[in-house]
């Protein structure tokens, strides 16, 4: 289900709204937000809804055990067991294919006898996104920075809570834990004024924004060998603000969702193409799984303590673009990422040493560039798009590119130098929110009109 599809707007929300502020007790709202998160995941397929209840019975028992035991050796197994096998179901579903295919060209380029085969995998939607919050919840529970709960409810309710399920952010249990405690005493009337207030904005960013500039440039990407070198940079500035208001969007909708039912998800998106280098740019983009890549991956490899700074930069960027999806290109791009950043700190004195709008300009065009990675399906395509970006091809533009130029001028002025969601007050005069209320039936009408494309990060 999608929060930009007619059955979530007409009838899963209101319902799943309504519905649980009738319910007056902290369990009764757990179990609500927990069978409603299985009935927006089962629209998708219902079969993966018992993946996720067993993740999700494996860490609760994991904590419970850490709660009963306070030997070494029996909090170990609690934290090694549930990861082992959260980490198992990942790689089965998301790696598995992905590594066959990658043995099968490898013999096949040596010459070796040799082909793997197996069953076709179905990637289940989401299983990135709920694998780090069990995760997270084990080592901060075994860290001593949570105290695991011992409500199977509130717990399952953590997991699934339909507004960050399938796409983020990666909440972790610390930062939403005080909420779900006190879920009873919820303010119903705040929540909702600033609830619709970020949801209407990150539907206008996903549905008027991202997807009209997707119409343009997908199938210009999919003819990409007759594109120009202008044709080729437009689509990938296109791009580049397709995926930031189509995530961003998503995030902001998730939030609004989250304050809707007294929970107050945290901030993923803080004007990533304002900034000014690449530690910035992570500190900007999807900061729930970058502080979670900093925090579980690079400080336990050491960090910058142990000498070896730039090794770990790396190896965390590049299990961070894996972590994105099986493809060499996700690793690649991660690889570029981890290049920007060291090199960011081997000249960061002269970097910093440019002027202001020189380095926020440079910053946006490496990551306009590490994009084409991103969004190609295969090396090839990419070697061909960076072809035509550094030389000069004669060509074609994307078809309809006198609508794609104001939409990305629209989208450069919002994302380059206008407030994002969160540096808005949402205390809208009646002229605001009528305007709001204009953008959201616009909204509804391209909706209704077939235009509500999936998330780009419900693939990851």
């Amino acid at each position: 289900m999608l929060f930009n599809s007619l059955v979530f707007l007409y009838a899963f929300l209101p319902v799943t709204y309504f519905v649980f502020w009738r319910l007056r007790t902290k369990t009764d709202r757990y179990i609500w937000l927990t069978v409603t998160g299985y009935v927006f995941y089962a629209f998708w397929d219902y079969r993966f809804c018992a993946l996720m209840a067993f993740s999700t019975a494996v860490s609760y028992l994991a904590g419970r055990g850490m709660l009963r035991w306070q030997d070494p050796a029996r909090r170990r197994l609690c934290l090694i067991i549930p990861i082992t096998v959260d980490l198992a179901l990942l790689g089965f579903f998301k790696y598995a294919n992905f590594f066959m295919d990658s043995v099968n060209r490898l013999a096949e380029g040596v010459g070796a006898d040799l082909y793997l085969s197996g069953p076709t995998i179905i990637l289940p939607v989401g299983i990135s996104f709920y694998t780090f919050h069990t995760i997270t919840y084990i080592v901060d529970a075994y860290r001593g920075t949570i105290t695991p709960t011992k409500n199977v409810f509130e717990f399952s309710c953590y997991v699934s809570l339909f507004s960050q399920l399938v796409a983020g952010p990666i909440v972790r249990f610390k930062q939403i834990e005080q909420d779900l405690e006190n879920i009873d005493h919820a303010d119903r009337k705040q929540g909702l004024g600033l609830g619709w207030s970020f949801f209407v904005i990150g539907l206008v960013k996903k549905v008027v924004i991202a997807d009209s500039i997707a119409a343009i440039i997908d199938p210009a990407l999919a003819d990409h060998d007759a594109l120009s070198t202008a044709g080729t940079w437009l689509c990938m500035l296109g791009y580049a603000y397709q995926i930031y208001f189509d995530f961003s969007g998503y995030s902001d909708m998730a939030v609004g969702l989250g304050h809707m039912f007294g929970l107050r998800i945290p901030q993923n998106f803080n004007s990533p193409y304002k900034a000014t280098d690449p530690s910035d740019f992570w500190r900007r983009w999807h900061i729930s799984l970058s502080t979670c890549l900093r925090d579980y991956l690079y400080i336990p490899l050491g960090g910058s303590r142990d000498g070896h700074r730039y090794r770990n930069l790396m190896i965390t960027m590049l299990l961070g673009g894996l972590w994105h999806g099986a493809n060499w290109t996700f690793v690649l791009w991660g690889a570029y990422h981890g290049l920007l950043l060291v090199g960011y700190q081997l000249t960061r004195q002269s970097w910093d040493g440019l002027p202001l709008a020189v380095r926020r300009a440079l910053m946006f065009v490496l990551v306009v560039i590490g994009w084409v990675l991103f969004r190609a399906p295969n090396i090839g395509m990419a070697a061909d798009l960076f072809g035509k970006m550094f030389s000069w091809t004669t060509g074609l533009l994307p078809i309809g590119v006198g609508l794609l130029l104001p939409l990305i001028m629209v989208a450069a002025a919002l994302a380059h130098f206008g407030r994002n969601a969160w540096e808005l007050r949402h205390q809208w005069r009646p002229a605001q929110a009528l305007g709001l209320t204009a953008l959201f039936a616009l909204c509804l009408a391209l909706i209704w009109a077939g235009q509500h494309m999936p998330f780009l990060y419900f693939q990851f």
